[in-house]
Parts: C-alpha cells; sequence; structure tokens
C-alpha cells in the first residue's frame, strides 16, 4: 500500500491527510498528536474513524492541518481519515456512514450585514 491522500474541511478549517501502512505513528503539523491536540476530546475526536473500524494501530498518518480553531481542525482531520479508510476498505462506509463522518458538516460563520452590529445582532434602537 502507497500513501493515500485524502482533505477534509470544517467551517474554515482545512486538513489534508496522507495515510500509509505502519504502526500508528500520528503527526500532526510535525508535532504529535497529543501535543498538537491536548484535550482528550479533541483525541478522541480525531481517533474515532479508527475505533470505529477496528484499524487502530494499522496505519502510519501525516496531517497537514490550517485554518479554524481547536474543534474545526480536530473535525476536518476526522472527515479526512474517514474518507481515507472507505477508499482503503469500502466496508468500511457501513461503520462510518451511520455515525456521520462521512458527511461534510456545511454551517459556516454567517456574513456580517451593513447597518447592523453583527450577522443578526442590530445596534441598539431608540425610540425617543
Amino acid at each position: 500500500m502507497d500513501v493515500i491522500h485524502k482533505i477534509g474541511r470544517r467551517k474554515t478549517a482545512v486538513a489534508r491527510v496522507y495515510v500509509s501502512a505502519g504502526k500508528g505513528n500520528f503527526t500532526v503539523n510535525k508535532r504529535t498528536l497529543e501535543e498538537y491536540f491536548p484535550t482528550p476530546t479533541l483525541q478522541y475526536k480525531v481517533r474515532q474513524p479508527f475505533a470505529l473500524t477496528d484499524t487502530t494501530n494499522s496505519y502510519d498518518v501525516k496531517v497537514n492541518v490550517y485554518g479554524g480553531g481547536a474543534t474545526g481542525q480536530a473535525e476536518a482531520v476526522r472527515l479526512a481519515l474517514s474518507r481515507v479508510l472507505c477508499e482503503i476498505n469500502e466496508e468500511h462506509r457501513g461503520a462510518l456512514k451511520p455515525e456521520g463522518l462521512l458527511t461534510r458538516d456545511p454551517r459556516m460563520v454567517e456574513r456580517k450585514k451593513y447597518g447592523q452590529k453583527k450577522a443578526r445582532k442590530k445596534f441598539q434602537f431608540s425610540k425617543r
């Protein structure tokens, strides 16, 4: 198996994932997974596709991720890893799809409108 490359996105975060056969090494922006995503929740989100498909220590993963915040980046990595696992073995799709890991989350920040303070918030109105 050679290197498989996929992209995942969430809000403004973009993750490029390179997966090859290996022993489970995880590199995110030239740092370990635990260094880059320090909270257990984010680490769980990133590892979720491997846990659902029982391939936890089967592949080496190299990730380049930028944009957005920590949660958006973690979920972008999760989407990219899910896409890689589906390309490796089409049977993984059955485990990942019901959990919603193959769906690109379309929710984005709504743009600010002119004449308003934020997207929906208005300036204070005074009747008199």
